[in-house]
């Protein structure tokens, strides 16, 4: 039964991540990231990495496509849309790529044929990453979400501009 789960979770998460790459509307593109996440974050609960699975949630699927789309909304679209491709000849060096690409995954894949997990140890507990986010962590955790605020309100002044 957790193989067919797999199977369906993994084969939502490829067709996302291709379908992706093949829409030429920045909105649908989002949407297809969205899918391929929440597909991602199933394969993490049936791992039983429930932590990366809330962070996987409320990180990327939630903060980071939200923010996509406000930039997709913010910019006027249209206008990219009407230029042309003038680089037709970079189609053909994805097929060399790819094939590149995939023989170092399998290259390091054999690399590691286990995966040890550390024994004795608080490494990976929810309870300690809260822990040192909230004390030792807390300054560059609060910093870092005043950044992305003001990065949020200079692309609105920005779009408000044009």
């Amino acid at each position: 039964m957790e193989q067919l789960f797999f199977i369906i979770f993994a084969g939502i998460a490829l067709i996302g991540a291709v379908n992706l790459l093949l829409r030429r509307n920045p909105l649908y593109a989002a949407l297809s990231l969205l899918t391929t996440m929440a597909a991602l974050t199933g394969l993490y609960i049936m791992l039983k990495a429930y932590f990366i699975a809330v962070i996987q949630v409320m990180i990327y699927a939630g903060a980071i496509v939200v923010l996509f789309l406000f930039v997709i909304m913010l910019f006027n679209i249209r206008v990219v849309e009407r230029q042309t491709d003038r680089r037709g000849y970079l189609k053909w060096l994805a097929l060399p790529f790819a094939i590149i690409l995939i023989g170092q995954f399998v290259y390091i894949a054999r690399l590691f044929e286990g995966n040890p997990t550390p024994v004795g140890t608080e490494v990976g507990l929810t309870e300690m990453v809260g822990r040192k986010l909230f004390t030792a962590y807390l300054l560059p955790f609060e910093v870092t979400s005043i950044l992305i605020l003001a990065a949020i309100i200079g692309a609105v002044v920005l779009a408000q501009k044009e």
